[in-house]
């Protein structure tokens, strides 16, 4: 530990008494060496020649030194009574601490009352559980502010600590610890009522509670040596012996012991204290008669519980929600059975909804029937147990719609690529080429719900491409224009200086719709939805909630309605799964939980503004692509449906628009390439090898990597591609692939499953020459994905 001496340059008083001291002797030897100037002079004038009148001259020299140096200690010394200097003798009298460290919080300066003080950590002390860093965290908060107050409470006793920045280069700190009072009320001993005080080990203990401890039995000073092995988390009453029963309430490394003997004389807690001491005590008590009615609360009881002063009821007409009967939990009680076992019920009387947790004592002797509800706010637990259920549920929601994904999107790739076989050798005038359409339109759609579903969890397979927002919105207008209804004007407006965005279409499409449904049964008297598109640049990162955006171009697509807004307290959770607000049968709350999840999931973002009773407005952020990013045989434009409405068509949304399916490739030539296709479901590997088997291609099939393997050890046995199934019993498609291109390095390889690409990032990353080819897929789409990969594999 630094102690500071007079002279120590860590001391402030330093500064300054040198200078003090110096001052008389200055002008003493300023008079004498004047006086010997003259004298030398008188010599030279009396005829003693050259030599006396040098001895003047350096005399006289002497003098105005000294008198300069008087002058600048003069000059210091008013500066001393009147600056800075005055402040640092001030500081240096100050009977508090007085702390001078850097920003990092080393020690350069201390008064005269702060001597003992190594730095900011000891100064603090047994204000808190752990000083150092505490003292760390003070400093970079002054750092980060300039200046603090804080104060630290233990008791009755308080230390306040005043920090700021000073110095030329504010590269200083400077601190001050004064001690404060707990204040009348903040206390537990301005109640009356006897404390024993334990922190960090040690014990100390109130002027009421002096004694408490050395009670015959010693029953409270067991109780303080199992709290120091086992610090409470909650508060509770406790037995104490013959001092009666005691409340235990937790606090920063320790707890507050308050001994209550009234209560194991049978005496009503209202008695035990003086009535405001009652009402003041800082945990909520209510007393219980022998009948379950309520005869006494303090304010913080009738807080949590609903309750006014003077109002009695039947406990089981102020909290519910226990799974049986609150009398016969309170029965229990009386018993003995269910004494000190905290239940939680929610308070049936309170305004917002609000849970308790609640522990029963007997109020007195044995004799006694009463009860003491020791009452605890478990409003924010409840709710944090509400949403880790909900995080749970939508957890299990995702892994079970994981594995609808691979089998149901299984099934639709073999009914879509069948139809499509069977539309090969059609026309638009065979008889059987409409239902053929339309079985294959419905398998889409099928496919689109599937894709909802996996929203929820942000595992869709996303087909991303690039496109500009506004071609997308037009597409869809006559569609939304049917939706919203006559009551409903829907205006787009278009951003000239608009980017493309890297998105998937149809996904997108499903988000624009959900949204524009929500702004429609928002409005149900009419009004005017606006979809608005904006080119942004932002220069500094959005702060958007608990979001954040980085800096960059974006492009922007709002949804705009003139409803009846969101309230402010639930604006927060319509992201949420199966939140709504709709009556029964008029939604689920997936609407916007599922635009949110697409959103994310195709890297962008999604906020809510709304006033109630004004208006709603939904905004997207996509980051900007370049213009020459957007591929230049993009498809063409989904057409328009049309106006007018359809008879016996539901006013629900409907699916993303269906693309008119251009006709399927027709059988070409043998082309000489051979395919190894390993896929674990017969009707898509039937599908699959018959498709490449019309355009030429040599197919092999199996069932699983194993017999894929099996084929690979026929080293006579050419492959050129493989294609395979991701999810398969056994071996895995990227774990054979792996095996199979130890030998045969540098074969394409086509990966295939109903999961997102993202979750196959890791083997495609480790897989040379591979793509992926999302289920469920078209006859098209395979072709011209093997299409692909074989002219790569052809060396040029």
């Amino acid at each position: 530990m630094m102690t500071a001496s007079a002279t120590d340059p860590h001391d402030l008083s330093s500064v300054a008494e040198p200078l003090t001291r110096l001052a008389p002797w200055g002008a003493r030897l300023a008079v004498w060496a004047l006086a010997a100037a003259l004298l030398a002079l008188g010599g030279y004038a009396a005829g003693h020649g050259v030599l006396a009148l040098a001895a003047g001259a350096v005399s006289a020299t002497l003098a105005v030194l000294i008198l300069a140096s008087g002058l600048a200690v003069r000059g210091q010394r008013q500066r001393l009574s009147t600056g800075a200097g005055a402040i640092a003798l001030a500081l240096a009298d100050d009977p508090d601490p007085v702390l001078v460290t850097d920003l990092d919080g080393a020690l350069r300066a201390a008064n005269r009352a702060g001597r003992d003080c190594d730095g900011v950590a000891a100064a603090l002390g047994r204000w808190c559980a752990d000083p150092r860093r505490m003292a760390q965290a003070l400093a970079a908060e002054v750092g980060r502010t300039g200046r603090l107050s804080r104060n630290f409470i233990i008791s009755d006793n308080g230390l306040r600590v005043d920090a700021h920045v000073a110095g030329s280069a504010h590269a200083l700190i400077v601190w001050r610890f004064a001690p404060v009072p707990a204040g009348p009320g903040r206390g537990l001993s301005s109640l009356g009522l006897p404390v024993v005080t334990l922190r960090g080990g040690q014990l100390t203990v109130n002027e009421a509670g002096r004694g408490a401890l050395d009670a015959p039995d010693g029953a409270l000073a067991h109780l303080v040596a199992e709290l120091q092995q086992d610090l409470p988390q909650a508060p509770r009453v406790v037995s104490a012996g013959a001092a009666g029963q005691a409340l235990v309430l937790p606090a920063r490394d320790g707890a507050d012991i308050v001994p209550l003997p009234a209560l194991a004389a049978g005496v009503p807690v209202a008695a035990a204290v003086r009535p405001r001491d009652f009402e003041d005590i800082p945990v909520a008590l209510a007393r219980l008669d022998r009948g379950g009615r309520i005869v006494g609360s303090n304010r913080l009881a009738r807080g949590l519980l609903g309750l006014t002063e003077g109002e009695g009821h039947n406990f089981w007409e102020v909290v519910e929600g226990l799974g049986r009967p609150v009398s016969d939990w309170l029965d229990d009680a009386r018993a003995g059975r269910a004494l000190g076992r905290p239940e939680v019920l929610r308070a049936t009387l309170t305004a917002q909804e609000t849970f308790v947790q609640i522990i029963l004592r007997r109020a007195g002797g044995v004799q006694d029937d009463g009860l003491v509800a020791v009452i605890s706010d478990a409003t924010e637990l409840k709710s944090l147990e509400a949403r880790f259920v909900q995080s749970q549920k939508m957890q299990a929601i995702g892994q079970l719609a994981g594995g609808i994904a691979h089998d149901f999107n299984n099934l639709l790739t073999a009914i879509s690529g069948h139809c499509d076989l069977l539309l090969l050798n059609r026309d638009r005038f065979d008889p059987d080429y409409n239902d053929l359409l339309q079985i294959h339109q419905n398998a889409n759609r099928a496919a689109a719900l599937v894709r909802q579903l996996l929203a929820f969890s942000r595992k869709q397979t996303m087909k991303a491409e690039t496109f500009r927002p506004e071609s997308l919105l037009e597409d869809l207008t006559h569609l939304l224009t049917r939706l919203v209804g006559e009551r409903i004007t829907l205006t787009l407006s278009h951003d000239p200086a608009l980017g493309a965005i890297r998105a998937d279409r149809r996904q997108l499409e499903q988000v624009i719709m959900n949204l524009v449904v929500n702004a429609r049964d928002a409005m149900p008297m009419g009004g005017t939805i606006r979809i608005e598109t904006e080119a942004t640049h932002l220069a500094r990162e959005l702060e958007h909630g608990r979001a954040r955006v980085p800096p960059g171009d974006y492009a922007l697509i709002r949804v705009i309605d003139e409803g009846v807004g969101i309230p402010r307290d639930i604006i927060d959770k319509i992201f949420e799964p199966f939140f709504t607000t709709k009556r029964l049968g008029e939604g689920t709350g997936l609407g916007l939980s599922t635009a949110y999840g697409i959103v994310k999931q195709m890297g962008g973002y999604i906020f809510a503004d709304s006033v109630e009773g004004a208006g709603t407005t939904f905004t997207l952020y996509f980051g900007s692509q370049p213009a020459e990013a957007m591929a230049p045989d993009a498809p063409p434009k989904a057409p328009k449906r049309p106006a007018r409405p359809i008879d016996g068509e539901p006013d629900t949304p409907p699916e993303p628009p269906l693309a008119r399916r251009p006709p399927p490739p027709t059988p070409e030539p043998d082309r000489g390439g051979t395919i190894l296709l390993v896929e674990d479901e017969a009707p898509v590997r039937a599908f699959a090898a018959r498709a490449l088997r019309l355009q030429g291609y040599q197919v092999f099939e199996a069932q699983d990597g194993e017999q894929a393997l099996e084929f690979l050890e026929d080293r006579s046995l050419t492959i050129d591609l493989f294609v395979t199934d991701v999810i398969m019993p056994g071996i895995d498609g990227p774990g054979w692939v792996a095996q199979a291109l130890a030998a045969r390095p540098g074969t394409p390889v086509v990966f295939v499953s109903g999961y997102t690409e993202d979750t196959l990032s890791a083997a495609l990353g480790r897989t040379p020459r591979a793509v992926f080819l999302g289920k469920p897929f078209s006859l098209r789409e395979l072709s011209e994905t093997i299409d692909r990969q074989m002219r790569a594999a052809v060396p040029a």
